[in-house]
């Protein structure tokens, strides 16, 4: 369960660390890639596709619960300047299109991982500006190219979504 990234021309482990997403629209937990910082510390090495309130390089608190061989998140420790918006492209978008839209966010200091065909999590590094890639994201679904959502926290003190009532 351990993978190697080399980062700076050395090797560090990242491992996996579960969030608990029982109120969430789509599944009941994530589970992304960490780097083990110690005292139950790990830094967030993957960009959130259901989590909210975390980000890429944020650091959280993570324990083992029982017989879990992985550790839950249950605290964010600290913010690491990054910042996550989530897209759906709309049915009949062309990859290739997609591609073209998502390359041009570079400019932005925006990067993004793809779920699968049509759903995308965006990356916006520190340096990025939160305005300008909301303003470029509100231009698309106003062109009916795709839905999209900010990933601020939407429960205090969990990572998941809002219960339905």
């Amino acid at each position: 369960m351990e993978e190697t990234k080399k980062t700076n021309d050395k090797k560090e482990a990242v491992v996996p660390v579960n969030v608990a997403l029982p109120n969430h629209w789509a599944t009941s937990a994530e589970t992304l890639w960490a780097t083990p910082l110690g005292e139950d510390l790990y830094q967030i090495e993957n960009v959130p596709f259901y989590a909210y309130g975390l980000n890429y390089k944020d650091i959280v608190k993570a324990n083992i619960i029982g017989k879990a061989e992985i550790p839950l998140a249950h605290e964010l420790v600290k913010k690491g300047g990054h910042q996550t918006f989530r897209l759906s492209f709309a049915t009949g978008i062309q990859k290739e299109f997609q591609e073209k839209i998502l390359n041009g966010f570079k400019s932005l200091h925006v990067t993004y991982e793809r779920a699968n065909e049509t759903y995308v999590a965006l990356d916006m590094k520190p340096q990025g500006v939160f305005k300008e890639v909301f303003a470029v994201l509100n231009k698309l679904v106003e062109n009916g190219i795709l839905s999209f959502e900010t990933c601020e926290a939407r429960v205090f003190g969990t990572f998941d979504d809002k219960p339905k009532l």
